[in-house]
């Protein structure tokens, strides 16, 4: 495994509130070159398990639900990451006009399609174990269910290549960089985002007491011992680097959980943060920990629960990371 990126500084003092004071023909040739799975009933036939929905094809490989909650949450991790790169899609400086793009684990393709508006004459292909994309999309843009840890057969390469929030889906980070830094045309770009989840506090507020830090160190742990990076965000570059990229370059940003920063970005990045929390709290728990902990679904409530319950404190001061490397 690459070691932590090193080289990447960020401020970590941060002063908190005073409170009370269909497809495009130009796809036919890669539908028929590239092993994609049809969406048959096989693929949509949904696990249920403990109130939630899961994907069917490739059942297990990824831990988090697929149902309309989380969806919802997916949607909102589009609109924190977007104010927390300034109101930008990508950070990597792309040429104004690409010609192939690739979004790996689309999620509900809000990245895909807003990229396909703002490149209108660029193909853009989406991939996800789950098609819960919508149907009605820009003409350039397309969705297929496949799993991108499974060995790419593309016949032509990319001009961006995008990764976002793969944390807990991805067994061989290292494997999945070399198989972007092989499909990639010559100066091109990758561009990885993802976290470190690790919580923290800038003050001490955080104690290793709380329910929020023991599920955090819980989730941490058994999520490695599954043989799952929860925070790869930490290795991003290394891994980067190790598959061949030149000139990385890398970004840290803090993501506070809750509207307890003074500064007013940090303030909306954190109040974001923590409607996608509250949002997915079960969905981030239930596989985990009933699947490999033996855990009943009213004891993961519980701990769902006792967390909430300590995000409501203004005096409370959580963060954790985003890296990006491109």
């Amino acid at each position: 495994m690459a070691a932590p990126a090193s080289n990447v500084e960020i401020e970590e003092v941060i002063e908190a509130s005073a409170y009370g004071e269909e497809p495009d023909s130009a796809y036919d040739s890669e539908v028929f070159a590239h092993y994609t799975t049809s969406i048959t009933s096989t693929i949509t036939n949904y696990k249920e398990e403990n109130g939630r929905r899961y994907h069917a094809y490739k059942d297990g490989s990824y831990l988090y639900p697929n149902d309309e909650q989380e969806t919802e949450r997916l949607d909102i991790m589009h609109k924190l990451t977007e104010v927390t790169l300034g109101g930008k899609l990508n950070l990597a400086p792309i040429p104004e006009n690409p010609k192939r793009i690739l979004d790996i684990g689309t999620g509900t393709g809000i990245w895909a399609i807003e990229m396909g508006d703002k490149f209108p004459e660029a193909e853009i292909l989406g991939n996800d174990l789950s098609p819960i994309q919508p149907r009605w999309v820009p003409p350039n843009v397309r969705f297929e269910v496949d799993d991108v840890e499974d060995d790419w057969t593309y016949h032509q390469p990319f001009d961006f290549i995008h990764c976002r929030m793969m944390g807990n889906a991805i067994h061989d980070w290292p494997k999945l960089h070399r198989q972007c830094f092989e499909n990639v045309r010559p100066g091109g770009w990758v561009e990885f985002i993802d976290l470190d989840v690790t919580w923290v506090s800038p003050d001490g507020s955080l104690k290793e007491s709380h329910a929020a830090k023991r599920f955090n160190n819980e989730f941490i742990k058994i999520s490695r011992e599954t043989n799952i990076e929860p925070c790869p965000g930490l290795y991003l570059e290394g891994w980067m680097k190790d598959a061949g990229f030149q000139g990385v370059q890398a970004e840290k940003y803090v993501w506070p959980v809750g509207t307890w920063p003074k500064d007013k970005h940090l303030k909306e990045i954190g109040a974001w943060n923590y409607l996608q929390i509250m949002q997915g709290l079960e969905g981030f728990t239930y596989a985990l920990f009933t699947r490999r902990l033996g855990y009943s679904k009213a004891e993961v409530e519980v701990i769902c629960a006792n967390i909430r319950k300590e995000m409501k404190d203004p005096k409370l001061h959580a963060m954790f990371h985003l890296h990006v490397a491109y």
